[in-house]
């Protein structure tokens, strides 16, 4: 047990863990507001069409629980949700993974034997070890 807490503690398996449990629980939110929000007034502007009733039945068995059929409908709503929940983690990244601000490169000279960079302070060449 100890060699499994070590691991987790020493691996993103943590972070990880945390992510996926985050990520389940932003997929209900994004099919809540796709289905519930969104899609009723789509629907209704398209002449109160409902997404998740559209199919295309391949065998009519007289009980929608047993038919066969091709359900269209939820694979719109489900594109719609991926399309959101990709967004929101576009935008949660690109908010969040910024590049650091690069510091000023601080002041160099060139060592007069092999013209390399070399700190300003510097006494030698680091590149042929000249003294400078």
């Amino acid at each position: 047990m100890s060699g499994f807490k070590a691991f987790l503690l020493k691996t993103n398996a943590l972070a990880l863990a945390v992510g996926v449990i985050i990520g389940v629980a932003m997929g209900n939110v994004v099919n809540s507001l796709v289905n519930d929000l969104i899609m009723p007034p789509i629907g209704m502007a398209l002449g109160n069409l409902d997404f998740s009733q559209m199919k295309i039945v391949l065998k009519a068995t007289g009980d929608p629980k047993t038919e066969v059929a091709i359900r269209y409908g939820n694979f719109i709503n489900i594109v719609i949700a991926f399309v959101i929940v990709a967004l929101v983690v576009y935008v949660v990244t690109s908010l969040l993974l910024r590049a650091a601000p690069e510091d000023p490169k601080p002041p160099t000279k060139t060592c007069p034997f092999c013209k390399e960079a070399v700190p300003a302070d510097a006494t030698r060449c680091r590149a042929c070890t000249s003294a400078i």
